[in-house]
C-alpha cells in the first residue's frame, strides 16, 4: 500500500510560482507511477502531469505544458510539481496520486488529501 501527503499550496499573484510536494510511504513505492490532478470549484477533476518512477518519463496536460514541471527524488520518496507563470485559471485543489498498470491500463489506486492553490489576478 501507498500513503500520500501533499504540501506547498498557498496564495500567489498571477505570474508567480509555487512548488508542491507529495511525500509517499510504502514498501513498493518505487514500482508506482505518480500523477498530479486538480479540481476547480464546479468542475471535474482533471489530469495535470505524471511521471514514471522506473523510467523517468513525464507527460503534461496541454494547459500546463511549458509552465509546470514534475520531478522526483527517489531517496526521499517524494514527487514535486514546480508551477511557474501561474494563471488565475490554475486555481484549484491539487491532488497527488499513485498508480499501477493492470491488464495493460494505468489505474490510480491511492490519493492524497489535496492542497489548495489560489492564484489572484
Amino acid at each position: 500500500q501507498v500513503q500520500l501527503v501533499e504540501s506547498g499550496g498557498g496564495v500567489v499573484q498571477a505570474g508567480g510560482s509555487l512548488r508542491l510536494s507529495c511525500a509517499a510511504s510504502g514498501r513498493a513505492f518505487s514500482s508506482y507511477n505518480m500523477g498530479w490532478f486538480r479540481q476547480a470549484p464546479g468542475k471535474e477533476r482533471e489530469f495535470v502531469a505524471d511521471i514514471n518512477w522506473s523510467g523517468g518519463s513525464t507527460y503534461y496536460a496541454d494547459s500546463v505544458k511549458g509552465r509546470f514541471t514534475i520531478s522526483r527524488d527517489n531517496a526521499k520518496n517524494t514527487v514535486y510539481l514546480q508551477m511557474n507563470r501561474l494563471k488565475p485559471e490554475d486555481t484549484a485543489v491539487y491532488y497527488c496520486a499513485a498508480g499501477r498498470y493492470s491488464s495493460g491500463s494505468l489505474k490510480y489506486d491511492y490519493w492524497g488529501q489535496g492542497t489548495q492553490v489560489t492564484v489572484s489576478s
